[in-house]
C-alpha cells in the first residue's frame, strides 16, 4: 500500500515538472507578441486590463533575462509567481506542514492576496 502511494505521489511529481518545463520551454523559445498565443477575454470584452494582463510577454521576458521588459508588460508578475509557486508548494506539503498549510489558507491570507490582486486591476485601469 505504502509502496503504491509514493508511486503514486512521484507519477504526479514528475507531471507537474513536465507540465512546468513544457511551459517555461514555449516561453523562452516563443515571443508572444510575435507567435500565437492566447489573448485576454477580459481586455477583448471589456478594454480594461486583467491583473494577468501582459504576463505572457512579460513571462518570456524574464525568461530570457530582461527583467527592465517584464516589469513594463506586467510588474504583478514579479509578486504573483513566487506567490504560486508558495502556494502550490503549501498545498502539496500540507500533511508535512499542517500548521503552515492552516496560516497560508486562512481566511485573512485569502482576503489579503484578493485584494492586492483587486487593488491592482483597478489601479492599472486608471
Amino acid at each position: 500500500m505504502q509502496t503504491r502511494k509514493i508511486i503514486a505521489t512521484a507519477a504526479m511529481a514528475v507531471a507537474i515538472v513536465a507540465a512546468v518545463a513544457a511551459v517555461v520551454a514555449y516561453y523562452y523559445r516563443y515571443n508572444p507578441v510575435e507567435s500565437y498565443s492566447p489573448r485576454c477575454v477580459v481586455k477583448y470584452l471589456t478594454g480594461y486590463d486583467c491583473p494577468g494582463c501582459g504576463s505572457q510577454r512579460a513571462l518570456h521576458a524574464l525568461l530570457n533575462g530582461d527583467f527592465s521588459a517584464a516589469w513594463h508588460f506586467n510588474p504583478y508578475v514579479f509578486v504573483s509567481f513566487p506567490a504560486a509557486v508558495y502556494f502550490i508548494v503549501v498545498e502539496a506539503g500540507r500533511r508535512r506542514w499542517p500548521r503552515l498549510h492552516r496560516l497560508s489558507t486562512s481566511v485573512p491570507v485569502i482576503v489579503a492576496v484578493f485584494a492586492l490582486t483587486l487593488g491592482w486591476w483597478i489601479g492599472r485601469n486608471l
